[in-house]
């Protein structure tokens, strides 16, 4: 079981870095002194120890395709799904691929693969692996910037920053910082990288390659872009508080959230963002015009992703540790529907055409395909 709240000393020790912590057995020893140990069987069945913080980019959706793609970690390979009939094929990756993104326009898909040091590059049509990329070791998450065609992957434990072209496939890098989360704000070419132990956001210019330091805190984690009010949501996994900068004048405000927010997501129709607080079993909503929570939200146990769909406005949490997904209707933030979900879902993505839903656990098999239609309250239909 996971204590209502972890000691601040043990957050402040590197063995709480969500990465490190994943990694390290070293970790897990510290871990189980400050919370109750996991059982021989939920270890034996790969279940994330109570405190440990995956990334969400394990699946991702491409909006011109249709297609999902889901790591599946322990097969080395990425199962791709058809968002319209939900049909699912398997394909061979490079060893333990870790987080995908997509580029919509080229139609390519990319796979860092954390336990060979590679990026796989599949082909939006035959879903085929058309190149590997060496990138260096333990990659852990990457980004596309559309505008440019380039592909940003940071690596666990490392300074060094590889770009990749992706036009060419070929490399350059760049120092960083080990980044923990990358987005793209692509209304004004700017790439934005968080390490949970670096209290700076840096600012790539994607056009001038010119790097800006914005102080924000310790112990970030999640983060994402609200395209319509221009500003970058950043979560404090330590401070029960969101950071909200915005992108032109790099002016920060500060939210209070519930305990360990570790993953915020947008309705860019509504303006309104949505945190999930793992500690606290929470979801915090923000009003993204008047920067103000206006709802806290109760939802299952360890929640650390979360998909909006804007066509209904519902939003769907992944409760990690709950082995389900919630359901809140943005117009009443309420949770109307609970669905069950596979072995300790973290993360997600959905199709808002036909209502398909993909969720990335980390049991077996390594995701679960949802119809969200089917599970709708009615008066939601």
């Amino acid at each position: 079981m996971y204590p209502a709240r972890i000691p601040s000393a043990f957050l402040k020790t590197k063995a709480f870095h969500p990465v490190r912590f994943r990694n390290a057995a070293a970790a897990l020893v510290i871990a189980c002194v400050a919370m109750t140990a996991l059982s021989p069987s939920s270890r034996a069945q790969d279940v994330p120890p109570s405190g440990t913080l995956l990334s969400s980019r394990a699946v991702v959706f491409n909006p011109q395709s249709r297609k999902m793609y889901v790591v599946d970690k322990a097969h080395g390979a990425v199962s791709v799904i058809d968002g319209a009939t939900g049909a699912a094929s398997s394909v061979k990756v490079g060893a333990e691929p870790i987080a995908i993104a997509v580029n919509s326009v080229t139609g390519r898909a990319y796979v860092a693969n954390a336990g060979n040091g590679t990026v796989s590059v599949l082909d939006g049509g035959n879903n085929s692996v058309i190149a590997t990329v060496d990138v260096g070791a333990r990659p852990y998450v990457l980004a596309v910037n559309e505008a440019t065609n380039k592909i940003y992957v940071s690596n666990t434990f490392s300074n060094v920053l590889t770009v990749i072209d992706g036009s060419t496939n070929t490399t350059t890098t760049q120092k960083m910082g080990s980044s923990d989360a990358i987005v793209i704000g692509p209304k004004i070419n700017k790439i934005y990288f968080l390490g949970y132990e670096d209290t700076n956001l840096n600012v790539l210019d994607g056009a001038s390659g010119a790097l800006a330091k914005v102080e924000i805190g310790m112990h970030l984690w999640g983060m994402a872009v609200n395209e319509a009010a221009s500003t970058i949501y950043v979560t404090h996994v330590g401070d029960a508080a969101v950071s909200v900068l915005d992108e032109k004048t790099h002016a920060v405000q500060t939210i209070a959230t519930g305990a360990f927010p570790s993953a915020v997501a947008v309705n860019p129709l509504t303006n309104m963002a949505y945190v999930a607080n793992y500690g606290d079993a929470s979801v915090t909503v923000i009003d993204g015009s008047k920067h103000i929570a206006v709802a806290t939200v109760p939802v299952g146990r360890h929640p650390q992703a979360v998909a909006v769909d804007p066509k209904t406005n519902l939003i769907y949490i992944a409760n990690t540790h709950g082995n389900s997904v919630s359901v809140i209707n943005g117009a009443t933030n309420q949770v109307v529907a609970t669905i069950p979900a596979g072995q300790n879902p973290y993360a997600l993505a959905l199709d808002p055409d036909s209502g398909r839903m993909v969720v990335a656990d980390m049991g077996e098999p390594s995701f679960t395909s949802i119809d969200t239609r089917t599970v709708r309250p009615a008066r939601l239909r």
